[in-house]
């Protein structure tokens, strides 16, 4: 899944922005909760390049990607495995709105 979102804010504001609220991002919707476990993330420069175990009752799924920050937008590139064929659209429903809350 691919998301990218305008913003206008410096780039070191929105890497900190990325940082503070990372877990949330990906923490699903109120009547499908996800646990985010064994999270790794680094900055490379402007990319931050992430992997956790999302958890959803008993299933347990990897999820990986990176997020790259540019002067005007905020790129999401994540493989969402078997939780994106579950939730469908409705994930990146969420996660498209969470990013636009994190940049305003």
């Amino acid at each position: 899944m691919r998301i990218t979102v305008s913003h206008s804010k410096s780039k070191d504001q929105i890497i900190l922005a990325v940082d503070r609220s990372f877990d949330d991002l990906f923490k699903g919707t109120p009547l499908v909760p996800i646990q985010v476990t064994d999270e790794k993330r680094q900055w490379q420069g402007n990319t931050l390049v992430f992997s956790f175990n999302a958890k959803l009752g008993l299933l347990s799924a990897p999820i990986k990607g990176t997020v790259e920050v540019t002067d005007r937008d905020l790129t999401i590139d994540a493989d969402l495995g078997l939780l994106e064929k579950l939730l469908g659209s409705g994930m990146r429903n969420t996660l498209e709105g969470r990013v636009k809350g994190l940049l305003t």
